[in-house]
């Protein structure tokens, strides 16, 4: 599988949950909608069918550790 560039990761990072923030407080569709598609693109770019999986792929990739099955591994 191909992986995303570590930099690409913490952006979609970063803009999920800068999105997560102003749709909690606005409620607004446009954030909703905006989420729903750094939600997808997080889940396509780590592999994973849910946004918590791709959350958790991304943050363990950004942190130097790989996910093989439901294991968490460190090192490379």
């Amino acid at each position: 599988m191909l992986l995303a560039h570590p930099a690409v990761l913490k952006d979609l990072v970063e803009q999920y949950e800068t999105l997560c923030t102003l749709h909690a407080e606005n409620g607004g569709a446009t954030a909703r909608r905006r989420m729903d598609d750094v939600a997808y693109t997080l889940c396509v770019s780590t592999g994973t069918r849910t946004v918590e999986d791709a959350l958790d792929a991304a943050r363990c990739r950004l942190h130097g550790t790989r996910t093989q099955g439901d294991a968490v591994l460190t090192g490379g």
